[in-house]
């Protein structure tokens, strides 16, 4: 007898989410999202697509056409990309430069907004890491890294933010400086802080390089990772060998549920 969990009862009344990344085999959105809907006794389901660069147009323009698609997450590489694609942009993800979540409004156009950094901040405080007054260095100047450095900022940090592309952390920086003023720098390297932050991709592939070395960061320093999958990615993994604290990944995207519920009117 068959005593698997049923999944999501389609039919021809489910509203469609999507999430687009490439790859999207480590998403934990679906997983997260579907259970949610249920809960709720919304009838929608969300699914991973994959969509490459050179197809994301297609993609996001064939998906925006159908009728019963209500909203839009986004991981990596696309979150900046996406913002070409949205008719209203919420002033975090016009700060940020990127976009998680996109949905579409009653007049049929589409909103985007970025709840990466929120939910990332909310995260740390839930583990009793709270970056007010604390130094944070953060790699990565991509969709994920500019929004969580807006949330950091605003939540009361000093945050020093590097990345192999030295324009995209030039770019960043100075957006940011002209809102907070001298407490945001550029890096080409990371620096000693109070936490230590991943928001690049490296860490979603076995053979991907550490991001950093946990070694050559003092003592009691936090070590946060935002990928979700594999859980214990070699970043923390090294870290929790040192006796470092780590903060894992899956909590930013848990602590986005209730945001994305108010966002997409569940």
């Amino acid at each position: 007898m068959n005593t698997a969990p049923e999944g999501p009862q389609i039919t021809g009344t489910t509203r469609l989410f999507a999430v687009l990344g490439d790859p999207v085999a480590q998403v934990q959105a679906p997983a997260m999202l579907n259970p949610l809907f249920a809960r709720l006794g919304t009838d929608a389901v969300l699914v991973p697509v994959h969509a490459t660069p050179e197809r994301l147009a297609d993609v996001v323009r064939g998906l925006q056409a159908i009728g019963n698609l209500d909203g839009l997450l986004v991981t990596v590489p696309h979150k900046t990309a996406l913002l070409s694609f949205a008719d209203v942009v919420s002033p975090a993800a016009l700060l940020g430069g990127s976009t998680n979540a996109l949905r579409r409004t009653g007049d049929g156009r589409w909103e985007a907004a970025n709840f990466d950094g929120e939910g990332f901040v909310r995260g740390l405080r839930a583990a009793g890491h709270d970056p007010a007054g604390r130094h944070v260095s953060l790699a990565g100047a991509g969709g994920a890294g500019c929004s969580i450095a807006v949330a950091l900022l605003d939540a009361g940090a000093e945050l020093t933010v590097w990345d192999r592309d030295a324009d995209r952390v030039r770019t960043l920086v100075d957006r940011l400086a002209a809102r907070w003023p001298g407490r945001v720098t550029g890096a080409g390297a990371p620096v000693p802080a109070d936490i230590a932050v991943n928001a690049t991709p490296m860490g979603l592939r076995p053979d991907d390089p550490l991001p950093f070395d946990p070694a050559e960061l003092d003592a009691g320093t936090v070590v946060a990772d935002i990928v979700m999958k594999p859980r214990r990615t070699a970043l923390l993994a090294a870290a929790e060998e040192r006796g470092l604290p780590v903060q894992y990944g899956a909590p930013m995207l848990a602590e986005q549920l209730a945001l994305y519920k108010d966002f997409f009117r569940l």
